[in-house]
């Protein structure tokens, strides 16, 4: 039965992992954005907060929970991955647990800013937002390339 909707669930799955990372990639510079232009408690500030939660509730968390549950149908799929010599699957599936602990830490963030407390610079943010690009260079090696 999946195998013959196999690559229907793949399709989806890319399209979920692209808007999960557009906003994994987006959200860190909204932030950069906040901290830097926006008084704690300005309008600049609510209109900030406003876009960073419609970014992480609204785009964000739907394509992280669809990614995932696409990402477990195609591994239960028989056939795609052999857990017993596939060393490629569990680095990337090391890769996928590390964004999303990163994207729990950017809503926390979000919280900070929401209540007026973020004490995290700019460059903090700006460093921050290279951690989605490794991950994701890792993960599409291991699932294009699978060198080990």
């Amino acid at each position: 039965m999946l195998a013959d909707i196999y690559l229907w669930v793949k399709a989806f799955h890319i399209m979920a992992v692209i808007a999960w990372m557009a906003g994994l990639f987006y959200l860190p510079r909204l932030f950069v954005h906040h901290v830097e232009r926006a008084e704690p408690g300005s309008e600049l500030s609510k209109t900030f907060i406003m876009m960073e939660e419609k970014l992480l509730r609204v785009i964000m968390n739907p394509s992280m929970i669809v990614t995932w549950i696409l990402g477990l149908t195609l591994v239960a799929t028989p056939g795609i991955v052999d857990f017993s010599s596939d060393i490629w699957f569990h680095v990337k599936a090391l890769m996928v647990i590390g964004m999303t602990v990163f994207h729990m830490w950017l809503a926390r963030c979000r919280k900070d800013f929401a209540a007026d407390r973020n004490t995290r610079s700019g460059r903090t943010y700006r460093l921050m937002n290279e951690v989605p690009t490794v991950l994701m260079i890792v993960i599409v090696l291991m699932v294009v390339v699978k060198p080990f």
